[in-house]
């Protein structure tokens, strides 16, 4: 372990060992420290005796580059999200099945969805990812909510309903929570709303076969003696030649850092002089992103059987905005997986787990029959009950934000750099956008060393 290192890093998730990958390819003398005993931040791939369950980020898509290149650096193999056969639309205790990505509704509600779909698409499309500040509209968007904006353009209540379900599971929020500014920039930045909502060709097309955290671990074999674990930073303190980061137990040196931890992390780092109080404003009302996922584990997938592809959309009847077949690239597991966001998770997670378990077999009867009941074991999780993560995706701009604050979260102090997805301007909240973010920092601390050399 480097003890004199050039720059520190704080945070293993992808973000920061996207940017130790890169100086360490520098060969840049580095230190991570990272507050879990794991690797991968918001991702987090539990291990069972005969599966795994990705409890945290799982998903890549097209038009992630960095993502693939990193699985074919590593060799790591993904496979396809099933996708195949009848979807289910719970609308109203009612069920109905429909294929594709669009449910099956009236024609006029029909009609609204694709036309609020297509406004999104359009006033997204208008969106600079580098500066959404400067666009002509930007207070006006910046000061209404999506949720306003889906109220004052929706119809029809099954035409809310649904694009609600969509922008929950997007933004892992209630539309309240975010201004329309920055949803429009999150769509912006993801490609398209149609690659954020879709499986095929869209951002939940491939999973990593063994989990999204051994993509991370394989990424931080070649300096795995520049980590160090259950290392929390509470201090930074800066130096006549540098910084000083300290814990408890702990207090190493550097000439420059990163930081690649969420914002509420951040906030509660003492600095020394202090952040910038536009800075500190900013974090004091940046909110995580709220989101469980709840997974039924079966001994195969036999909804596939019964021509369905595990894939399902409900309203506020249920705790689970949507499901996905979340099974193994072999099929030795049925693997069903809800995702439960915002109000709807809150609610959900006042019940024990054992009445989580109820709740989502009865969910599953429901859609499935008998055969549902027969699972083998129940297992749910969300990120906002980790100390070191305090939700998921990502934290949100909530109204007002973005006018005020610009690019205030990405800008470098000093020699104090900032990343994580939160940091991002392309695939921002995604894991695509962390490793972009990462590496741009770690640009950055270059960059800096070779304007002194």
């Amino acid at each position: 372990m480097n003890l004199s290192p050039e720059v520190i890093i704080v945070g293993g998730g992808f973000s920061g060992l996207a940017a130790a990958k890169k100086l360490h390819e520098h060969q840049i003398p580095f230190l991570l420290l990272e507050a879990r005993g794991r690797l991968g931040g918001r991702t987090f791939t539990k291990k069972f005796e005969d599966f795994y369950l990705d409890f945290g980020g799982q998903w890549i898509g097209p038009t992630q580059d960095r993502m693939y290149a990193l699985c074919h650096e590593y060799g790591v193999r993904y496979y396809g999200t099933y996708n195949q056969g009848k979807n289910i639309l719970d609308l109203r205790k009612k069920i109905k099945t429909y294929r594709g990505v669009i449910p099956k509704i009236s024609l006029l509600a029909l009609l609204n969805l694709d036309w609020i779909i297509r406004k999104l698409e359009r006033l997204a499309r208008s969106i600079d990812i580098q500066n959404p500040w400067n666009h002509p509209k930007a207070k006006l968007w910046d000061k209404i909510t999506l949720e306003q904006f889906l109220r004052e353009n929706t119809r029809f209540e099954d035409t809310y309903a649904i694009i609600r379900v969509g922008c929950d599971t997007i933004f892992a929020s209630d539309p309240d929570q975010l201004s329309l500014l920055h949803a429009l920039f999150y769509i912006r930045s993801g490609t398209s709303l149609d690659c954020l909502i879709n499986v095929e060709n869209g951002a939940q097309q491939d999973r990593i076969v063994g989990g999204m955290q051994h993509l991370a671990e394989k990424i931080a074999a070649d300096f795995t003696d520049s980590i160090r674990f259950n290392s929390p930073v509470k201090s930074v303190q800066k130096q006549e030649n540098g910084y000083e980061l300290s814990g408890e137990g702990f207090s190493f040196s550097c000439q420059q850092v990163i930081i690649a931890i969420p914002p509420p992390l951040l906030n509660e780092i003492e600095f020394s002089p202090a952040l910038p109080s536009s800075k500190k404003a900013m974090l004091e009302n940046y909110p995580m992103g709220s989101v469980a996922k709840c997974f039924m584990i079966y001994d195969k997938p036999f909804w596939r059987d019964m021509g369905f592809s595990g894939q399902s959309v409900s309203d506020q009847n249920t705790p689970f905005q949507a499901m996905y077949d979340c099974s193994p690239a072999d099929a030795s597991k049925g693997i069903m997986m809800g995702f439960s966001v915002g109000s709807r998770m809150n609610a959900l997670f006042k019940n024990s787990k054992d009445d989580r378990q109820n709740i989502m077999k009865e969910t599953l009867s429901r859609y499935f029959g008998s055969k549902a009941e027969n699972f083998q074991t129940y297992e749910d999780f969300t990120m906002s009950d980790e100390i070191w993560s305090r939700g998921c995706y990502a934290a949100l701009m909530p109204a007002g934000a973005w006018t005020t604050f610009r690019d205030e979260y990405r800008t470098s102090v000093d020699q104090i750099h900032f990343a994580g997805t939160e940091a991002a301007t392309r695939w921002h909240g995604y894991i695509e956008g962390a490793v972009l973010a990462g590496e741009s920092a770690a640009s950055k601390v270059l960059s800096s060393i070779s304007s002194k050399s």
